[in-house]
């Protein structure tokens, strides 16, 4: 019972565990199974984001336990809590869908209370949902320990090589007459065959993918079934390897660095990834205080190639992925080709090009990955659009199979259950550009995903001849003309919020551009007609969530230095 802490390991814990002072914190702790051994050991803090309210997490509890035991295992005391998790494919197209970027914000808040509260020396965070990963990374950001971030895994593919958005297409195809019920039904029973994240280069494999590159997470973690040996090892490696971080006080701030960020948004752009990677990636570099923004997604973007073929633009899964070696061999390719920094530091201790020196190639004979000469599109899909539409940045994903350039007459919406109508009904037809407004971060609030829509549009056979533009976001499933994060938003007097039907709107992806043909004039004529509409919701999260939450462009954050 001394005073003084005599393991450097347990800083945080000792303050709360050593000493006759701590003699009541002991007793409530040995009521949950703590010895006297124990009080003596680092507390490794388990983050488990599990829930079976989504399949995407619904195995994580007992990934939870195997960190645990890694932890214990290598002379630390593992402690198990949870943060909450939400289901963007269960909430998409409704109003549930607000809260889904507020829950980001909401993990890394309770991360944050209960390390700090509880004195965790070390955190192990585990995710399964697109938000719930950078949620984790900026909990662990903010709390600055060593910690280790595990991915819970993709999915098995569904029957007939479906997965969530051959459901949401279905759903489209049916409004188009080109689908009975009785189909629609047989996707919707086998399309999620059990646990893991969703199966194509979603946000959720995406995110896993770029907090593996950035080198938060063990060499592996992000590429492994969820359902399997390697996930098991993988978490009980992560328990253990927290240990040795607090052996060597190796902190998130020493691996997160500007130059890891740039290994993750290479690594997102050669995958084909998700849109969400350029808000969640702003944000987590927010949290730990790099500077980054749009104009590195351009730059980067401009030397760095699409090489895989994978969903949803592309034909393969993630797990088809995991097959043939995950993100490894990939890394090790853009390494040797000087478009990753190698000499960063990740969690085993070791340097970015250390992991990966004797990683072995992709077989010969597999199609998932291009050679680097001869990519499936020579530079980024993730294009960061200005113009007079979007005078702070708007994000695209284009693959070049939808052209390059669109343009169209605006039809106007002011919520995505208005243009998901129109869509079905069939009053938006070919030429038209979809405008969907005041669902951005302030405005939603929330940043809704547009998944339902897109979805609608592809299933409608209009991917190719429809655009869509938003102040709000999209799945890492959405796919076809869309343009995201347009910036000012609307409810903040944004030009989007100036549109009009039948106004003529240009996208043009190779020079990164997005135009109304209205004049200065024009613009200002209706600027000042314009009134912002009430907000929906005054009291709860929502509201909060609206008055504190910062621009899409820096990362739709809450936690901004004041």
């Amino acid at each position: 019972m001394s005073d003084t802490p005599v393991d450097p390991r347990r800083r945080h814990s000792a303050k709360v565990v050593d000493g006759v002072g701590k003699s009541a914190s002991r007793a409530m702790l040995r009521a949950v199974g703590f010895t006297d051994e124990d009080f003596a050991k680092p507390q490794v803090g388990i983050a488990s984001t599990w829930s079976n309210l989504t399949p995407c997490n619904s195995h994580i509890d007992e990934l939870a336990r195997r960190a645990s035991d890694g932890a214990d295992e290598a002379g630390g005391k593992g402690v198990i809590f949870n943060t909450i998790t939400i289901s963007d494919g269960i909430a998409n197209g409704t109003e549930g869908m607000k809260y889904s970027l507020v829950s980001r914000e909401v993990i890394a808040d309770s991360i944050e209370t209960v390390a700090g509260c509880e004195g965790f020396d070390g955190l192990v965070a585990i995710g399964g949902c697109d938000k719930n990963m950078p949620g984790c990374l900026m909990g662990l950001a903010r709390l600055d320990r060593p910690s280790v971030f595990v991915y819970g895994g993709t999915i098995q593919p569904g029957e007939g090589h479906t997965d969530i958005v051959s459901v949401f297409e279905a759903m489209g195809a049916h409004s188009r007459g080109d689908m009975d019920l009785i189909e629609v039904k047989q996707i919707e029973e086998t399309a999620i065959p059990g646990p893991g994240s969703c199966g194509g280069m979603y946000t959720a494999n995406t995110m896993a993918s770029a907090i593996e590159a950035l080198g938060m997470s063990l060499p592996g973690s992000s590429a492994q079934n969820a359902v399997s040996q390697a996930k098991r090892e993988d978490c009980e490696a992560a328990g253990a390897a927290v240990l040795e971080l607090l052996a060597r006080d190796i902190k998130p701030s020493d691996i997160m660095t500007r130059q890891a960020f740039e290994n993750a948004i290479t690594v997102v752009i050669a995958l084909g990834g998700s849109t969400n990677a350029v808000l969640h990636l702003i944000g987590m570099a927010s949290t730990i205080g790099v500077e980054l923004s749009l104009s590195d997604f351009t730059t980067i973007g401009k030397r760095v190639p699409v090489v895989a073929d994978l969903r949803p633009s592309g034909h393969y899964m993630m797990s088809e992925l995991v097959e043939i070696g995950g993100i490894q061999p990939l890394m090790k390719t853009l390494l040797e080709a000087g478009l990753l920094h190698g000499d960063c530091l990740t969690v085993t201790g070791r340097t970015l090009a250390e992991n990966l020196a004797e990683v072995a190639p992709y077989p010969d004979d597999q199609q998932i990955i291009a050679p680097l000469d001869r990519p499936v599109k020579a530079e980024s899909h993730l294009r960061i659009l200005h113009g007079n539409l979007a005078p702070e940045g708007a994000v695209a994903k284009i693959t070049g199979k939808e052209g390059t350039r669109f343009s169209g007459s605006a039809r106007v919406f002011g919520s995505e259950e208005e243009a998901q109508a129109r869509i079905n009904d069939g009053t938006v037809v070919a030429g038209d550009v979809v405008v969907i407004r005041y669902e951005g971060p302030r405005g939603g609030p929330g940043m809704r995903e547009m998944l339902t829509p897109t979805s609608a549009i592809m299933g409608r056979g209009l991917g190719s001849e429809v655009a869509l533009i938003t102040d709000g976001r999209f799945s890492g499933g959405s796919h076809g003309f869309v343009v995201g994060h347009v910036t000012p938003e609307a409810i903040d007097g944004g030009p989007l919020a100036l549109v009009e039907d039948g106004d003529t709107i240009t996208i043009d992806a190779e020079a990164d551009t997005i135009d109304v043909a209205l004049t200065v004039e024009e613009l200002e004529r209706r600027r000042a007609a314009w009134r912002a509409p009430e907000p929906r919701y005054t009291r709860g999260v929502l509201a909060k969530y609206a008055r504190t939450v910062s621009s899409a462009s820096t990362g739709a954050v809450t936690d901004l230095p004041s």
